[in-house]
Formats: C-alpha cells, sequence, structure tokens
C-alpha cells in the first residue's frame, strides 16, 4: 500500500482562501514598471473587447438607414478597434509572459539560494526530492499563473464587470433575467471549488513524493541492484505514482463537472433571455443592432463567467504552489547565523574547545549522542577520535562545522563560541575529508579545485601529488580533465578517497578533518596519504576520526569515545597499557608484536 506523504510539508494548515498568492508580491515589487504596463494592456483591451459589440450594433442598424457613406464609416472604425485589439493583445501577452518567465527564475533561485544554506537538521525532517518537487513542479504552476491565468483572470473579470454594465445600459429588463441567472452559477463554483482545492493539493503532495521516491531509488540504484530490489522499488514508485494519478483524476472529474454545470446554467439562461428578447424586437420595444449588441454582451458575459470558473481552480492549484514554496522560503532552521556576528581572529591559531557539550539528533532525540564532553585540542595539535561505531566521533566534527548546535554547552575555536560567528567566517579556516567523499558531475581537476577554486592548474596538481591521486588521474583518457561521472562513478572507491584529500590539502585550512579517510585504500596509498597527511598535520590542527587504529598511532593525543562520552585519553603506548576499551581494540586489531 502506498504511503501517504510524510514530511512537514503534509502538515502545514491548509488554504481556505486565495490570499496565499500574496506571496508573489516580493518577486513582483522589483518589476513594477512591466507589472503596470502588462496591466495597462490587459484594461486597453478589455475595453476596446467592450467597444466592439457597440460598433457591431451601429453596422447592423446602419443597414437600416441605407447611407452608405455612414456604413462606410462604421467599418472603418470596427477595423480600427480590431487592429488596436490586436496590437494590445500581442504587447499584453509578451509583457505578462516575460514577466511570468522573470518571477518564476527568481523564485527559483531564491528558493535554491534558501536551501543550500540550511542546516543538515532540516533535511532530516525535509526530503531532497520533495524539495526538487517544489523547485520544478510548484514553480511551474506559478509560471503557468503569472504568465498566462492571473492576466486572464484579471482581463475576463474586467470584461464581466463591464459587460453587465453595458448590459444594463442596453436593455434593463433582459439584464435583469440574466443576473436571475448569476447565483445558480455562483453557487456550484463555491463549493466544488473547495473540493477542487482541497484535492490540488492532496495530488501536488502526490507528485512530491513520488519525486523523493524516485531521487532515493536513483541515487541509490547499485545498492537497488545488488539487493535485487528492482521490483520492489517499481512497485513503490509505480503504487505512489498511481495514487497521485488517482488524486488527479478525481481532481480533473470534479473540475470537469463543474465546467458542465456552470456552462449549462449559462447557456441555458442566454436562450431564455433571448427568447424574450426576440418578442421585444418584434413588438418594436428593441432594434436589432441593439438586440446583437446585447447577444454579444451576453456571450461575452457568459464566456467570462465560464472562463473565470476554470481559471479559479488553476488559480486554487496556484496558491497552493506558492504557500508551499513560501514556507521552504520562510522555514525555520534550528541552525541560524547571529544578527552581530564576531569575526574570527586572523591568522587563526586552530585551537578547539568543547565544553561540556551534550547532543541530541533532532531526529533520534531519545538517544544522547554526546553526553557531557570536554575536549581542548591545542593549535597545530594532532587529535584521534576512536571508539566503536555510534560512540560520538563524527559527532564531534559534525558540531565543529556546526551542522548542528548542542542543546548544551559550546563549541568554540580561538575562544570564540562558533554561535557567535557566521559559518561562512570559521569555515573557511576547516578543511574536512568526509567518510564518503562527494565527487561532483565534473572534471577530477575541477573536483580537486573545489577546495579553493582560484587555486592555479600548478597547485591542483601539487595536492593531488600530496594526495597520492597524480598517478591515477595522469593515465585517464583526458588526464586532470576527464569526466569522473555523476557521483564519480568512474572512480574507485579509494580513488575518489584520494580526490578528496587533494580537495582539502587544496583549501590549506587551518583546521584539518579527517572522517575515516583513508578507510577504502590498500596498503600502498593509505601509506603514501598518511605521509601527506602527517606532512600537513605539522602546521595545522587535526581531527582524526578512524576506526582502524594503525592510522593513528603517531596521532599526539588519542582521545577514546563510548556512548557519547571520553572515557581515555593519551598516547596509543599510554592507552595500550592502561588497558580498558582502547587496549581491547587494540588487541582486536593488531598481533602482539605490533601492538
Amino acid at each position: 500500500m502506498a504511503r501517504k506523504p510524510t514530511t512537514q510539508l503534509e502538515d502545514r494548515p491548509k488554504s481556505r482562501q486565495m490570499g496565499a498568492l500574496r506571496g508573489l508580491v516580493p518577486f513582483l515589487k522589483p518589476y513594477r514598471l512591466m507589472t503596470l504596463g502588462a496591466l495597462g494592456a490587459l484594461v486597453l483591451t478589455a475595453v476596446i473587447s467592450l467597444i466592439l459589440p457597440v460598433t457591431v450594433r451601429r453596422v447592423v442598424d446602419g443597414f437600416m438607414e441605407n447611407n452608405a457613406a455612414l456604413l462606410d464609416e462604421y467599418f472603418a472604425a470596427a477595423l480600427i478597434i480590431a487592429a488596436a485589439l490586436a496590437l494590445g493583445t500581442g504587447l499584453r501577452y509578451y509583457l505578462v509572459t516575460r514577466l511570468g518567465e522573470r518571477v518564476v527564475a527568481d523564485i527559483r533561485r531564491a528558493l535554491f539560494d534558501r536551501m543550500m544554506g540550511m542546516s543538515p537538521a532540516f533535511f532530516e525532517r525535509v526530503m531532497t526530492g520533495e524539495v526538487l518537487s517544489r523547485l520544478t513542479t510548484d514553480t511551474t504552476l506559478i509560471l503557468s499563473v503569472i504568465g498566462s491565468s492571473i492576466s486572464v483572470a484579471l482581463r475576463n473579470l474586467l470584461i464581466l464587470i463591464g459587460g453587465l454594465v453595458l448590459l444594463l445600459v442596453t436593455s434593463t429588463k433582459l439584464t435583469g433575467l440574466v443576473l436571475l441567472i448569476v447565483p445558480m452559477v455562483v453557487v456550484p463554483i463555491v463549493i466544488l471549488g473547495r473540493k477542487l482545492r482541497r484535492l490540488s493539493r492532496e495530488n501536488q503532495d502526490w507528485i512530491a513524493q513520488s519525486s523523493g521516491d524516485a531521487s532515493e531509488a536513483l541515487l541509490s540504484v547499485q545498492t537497488v541492484q545488488a539487493f535485487t530490489h528492482e521490483s520492489q522499488s517499481r512497485a513503490r514508485f509505480g503504487d505512489v505514482t498511481e495514487r497521485s494519478f488517482l488524486s488527479a483524476k478525481e481532481r480533473i472529474g470534479t473540475r470537469a463537472i463543474m465546467t458542465v454545470i456552470v456552462i449549462f446554467l449559462v447557456f441555458t439562461g442566454i436562450v431564455g433571455v433571448l427568447w424574450v428578447g426576440a418578442r421585444d424586437v418584434r413588438a418594436g420595444d428593441m432594434t436589432p443592432g441593439e438586440m446583437v449588441q446585447f447577444l454579444i454582451y451576453a456571450v461575452m458575459v457568459a464566456g467570462s463567467v465560464g472562463a473565470l470558473s476554470e481559471i479559479w481552480s488553476e488559480l486554487q492549484r496556484a496558491a497552493g504552489a506558492t504557500e508551499r514554496l513560501n514556507e521552504l522560503l520562510t522555514a525555520d532552521d534550528p541552525v541560524r547565523d547571529p544578527a552581530r556576528p564576531v569575526a574570527l581572529p586572523r591568522p587563526v591559531k586552530g585551537e578547539i574547545a568543547f565544553q561540556d557539550v551534550r547532543f541530541r539528533y533532532p531526529a533520534r532525540p531519545e538517544v544522547s549522542a554526546l553526553d557531557g564532553v570536554d575536549l581542548v585540542v591545542r593549535p597545530g595539535e594532532t587529535v584521534a577520535l576512536v571508539g566503536p561505531s555510534g560512540a560520538g566521533k563524527t559527532t564531534i566534527l559534525q558540531l565543529l562545522l556546526r551542522f548542528y548546535d548542542p542543546q548544551h554547552g559550546a563549541v568554540k575555536i580561538d575562544g570564540i563560541d562558533l554561535r557567535d560567528m557566521t559559518r561562512d567566517d570559521f569555515r573557511h579556516a576547516i578543511a574536512l575529508v568526509p567518510q564518503d567523499p562527494v565527487i561532483f558531475a565534473t572534471s577530477a581537476r575541477e573536483n580537486i579545485r573545489f577546495g579553493r577554486p582560484d587555486a592555479t592548474d600548478a597547485e591542483v596538481e601539487q595536492a593531488a601529488r600530496a594526495a597520492a591521486a597524480h598517478d591515477f588521474l595522469s593515465v585517464l583518457p583526458q588526464g586532470y580533465d576527464t569526466y569522473v561521472g555523476e557521483r564519480g562513478v568512474m572512480l574507485s572507491g579509494g580513488q575518489k578517497q584520494r580526490v578528496a584529500l587533494a580537495r582539502a590539502i587544496l583549501r590549506d585550512a587551518k583546521i584539518l578533518l579527517l572522517d575515516e579517510a583513508t578507510s577504502a585504500l590498500d596498503a600502498e596509498s593509505e601509506r603514501a596519504v598518511q605521509t601527506a597527511v602527517e606532512a600537513m598535520a605539522h602546521h595545522r590542527t587535526t581531527l582524526v576520526v578512524a576506526h582502524r587504529l594503525a592510522t593513528v598511532k603517531r596521532a599526539d593525543r588519542i582521545v577514546v569515545f563510548d556512548q557519547g562520552r571520553i572515557v581515555a585519553t593519551g598516547t596509543h603506548e599510554a592507552l595500550v597499557a592502561e588497558g580498558g576499551l582502547y587496549a581491547r581494540l587494540a588487541r582486536l586489531q593488531f598481533t602482539d608484536g605490533q601492538i
């Protein structure tokens, strides 16, 4: 059975009105002149459309006057008005469509910029695939509305109001009959419109869910195939997609029913009104031209009502899309830069301090990841963090990068609390080699240069040599300029780690964080990389997370974690002699002679 979307986006309050579209106003403000121009063209075309029936009436009645010159003038006036209508419509289309594209581009950029600054704590609650859905599907809806629907809706609203006024001027009696039809049309719009709003929102949520599932499965396609999970993944995606289709089918059916009801009621009423009007013409109470004019206005009013009923559902969907985008744009990030930040003093010394730090991950509040951790790393010191999986080692690095804030205590660099600085400021002083290296879909050279975008090719190659990556990069088809594929699929696990290490070396930061940086390397490459890391560590503060104790034996200090607490600190020899957890881990990994 398909699961209902479960992210926080589902928990938001449902929109009861079109007011959510006010969220587009900040994006329209920079383009006031273009907006006013589009509105001016819209009003112009609406007014010209309302003038045309008057011209037609004069042409029809002109046939009765037997005045050829006057008839020619009426036809000439009709052509001029038609030309003005064509030009106004073209101008309106150009301005409105351009405005829509411009605003949606700005919304996409603003949303992407906002999401790029959100902490990992935010993405524990919201799936990346759903954000991508909002970035594409919802903005496409808004483009449709700004570039078409709102313009058409306003034009039809003006024609509806102006048409009703001119109907009243043409024939008060017949207009009264027309107005009796309006309540019969409005009631189904209101009743079915509420249902359409709910169905539109549900449909968008299912689309977002399917996008999230597809993204997750495709990003993990090797694991899915390795465990022969293709059929289950296909079934799950197919189920969610089918639910999305069924939701859309119900929405389309409701909208179709509403359209049928509205159009039937409107044109049934028009037929009845025309029947009365025809009798008035025969009685001499109306001229044939006035009857034709009234007929055209009645059709225009009816068409406007029908168009508005169709556009209403589009506006409702766009209101829901705007609401969802606004929620992402205004989403609360638990990790924020201070209003008045303190600058990290330069040059950076690289002292790190954890003071009585207690931390629980937002997604696992019942489990303590760190429990009262006190740790000071001196400038230039190499400290290894070891312990069982889940002991809190990687959490130390994540708090130091301020991906999360501790619930208690403080994390400091050079004596300044990270929460008092902007994240960009202190992160410039940090280089990271993660356990799962991220390789971008570009060349090997650009992947390394990611560490310092202004680096020269010579500096890139120097960093690659230091990370023992130069040899394998040199023999690639295009050398350093070889495209390595999405997530580096053309590279082995060890090659990815060496590229990531070269990136960190190139960054030349005062603080170096290594999270299992050599776990995927063979013995020879590991030795070469270890030599490079040791050379780097002479002038840098280095934190090394490792399960393989052979990589940390030469660290200045080893800190042993267990269940979120520091249980021992010392050199390799001292900890082995002391016994306890570290000695037990060492016995499992070394022979007696190697310990």
